[in-house]
């Protein structure tokens, strides 16, 4: 009787400890040396990336990957890395980084903030933040076509005229977020709208499309600003920093595995932000895999012909 009950706790007990080994997030499940674990956001063009990192470097190497998917923004991801828990993030956008990693503000030009965000991750932090993939995924108001020819608008100054009538569909983030949120944004253009809608940020182009709305804040890079064909309004006072889209690895990774620099830097400015919206497209409105997307931009560019740096 004893024995049997002895052996039912040590099953119970064993039974804890595998539970308890695989908690982590989504997709770290190797401890291989030789395994590079892509952390990903819950964005479209993250997992697109995602992918895209992941197929290079299994065809470049003969490393082997996992993407821990779906962290639900960069700060996770951030801490993933910081922690160990991943190697590299398919995606960080400078500006995003200046401000909330780093707790900078009141820097917009481009140059500035690059350098400071680079130079600041790899004395802090230990990362290297690579070149530019090629595009910004930065903030955007737009309009439909229509209303954009109504009332002439082409910058966000021109809005200024309409703002007090307007209905205005924004990111519940940017509704009061520091540096570049809307408060700011109120004091530098001079400006409010009449009525504003924190929404997610998915609804938002539809709402606008659908004409619930008269303007809307988004991302530069979406595939639904092709799909509703919205006019986007040129930030004249450049009030939004730049959000530069780079791949970041952690020093150790890179000591670790010394390939990984030639093979992140095939895709240094190869895809411009009319591509990442194209790749966008793809998932959003045709519905396909962004695994199968990111293999078809990588055999088109011929980055599979050879497997040979």
């Amino acid at each position: 009787m004893r024995k049997s009950k002895l052996f039912k706790l040590t099953l119970l007990f064993l039974s804890l400890v595998m539970v308890m080994s695989g908690c982590g997030f989504p997709g770290l499940s190797s401890d291989s040396k030789d395994t590079v674990r892509i952390a990903a956001q819950n964005t479209t063009e993250q997992q697109i990336m995602a992918a895209m990192l992941q197929q290079l470097i299994e065809h470049y190497s003969n490393l082997h990957t996992t993407v821990i998917s779906n962290l639900g923004s960069g700060t996770v991801s951030f801490n993933a890395q910081k922690r160990g828990d991943a190697d590299l993030t398919a995606i960080r956008y400078n500006g995003t980084d200046f401000q909330t990693v780093l707790n900078e503000s009141g820097v917009t030009d481009p140059a500035k903030v690059d350098q400071t965000v680079r130079k600041e991750f790899k004395s802090k932090y230990h990362m290297t933040y690579f070149p530019s993939y090629g595009f910004a995924d930065t903030y955007q108001f737009m309009v439909t076509q229509k209303f954009a020819k109504e009332h002439n608008l082409n910058t966000v100054s021109d809005l200024k005229k309409v703002a007090p009538s307007m209905k205005v569909g924004i990111d519940q983030i940017w509704m009061n977020r520091k540096g570049d949120g809307y408060a700011g944004f109120k004091k530098d253009y001079g400006f409010s709208f009449g009525r504003v809608y924190p929404m997610q940020i998915g609804l938002v182009y539809n709402a606008l499309a659908s004409g619930k709305m008269d303007a809307v804040l988004g991302y530069s890079t979406d595939g639904r600003i092709a799909s509703y064909n919205l006019k986007l309004l040129k930030d004249n006072l450049n009030y939004f920093p730049p959000y530069n889209a780079s791949v970041v690895v952690n020093d150790s990774a890179l000591k670790r595995h010394p390939q990984l620099k030639g093979i992140l830097n095939r895709l240094n400015g190869k895809i411009s932000v009319t591509t990442m919206q194209h790749l966008n497209y793809q998932v959003d409105n045709n519905l396909q895999e962004p695994a199968v997307v990111a293999k078809q931009f990588l055999q088109k560019h011929n980055y599979f012909e050879r497997s040979d740096d």
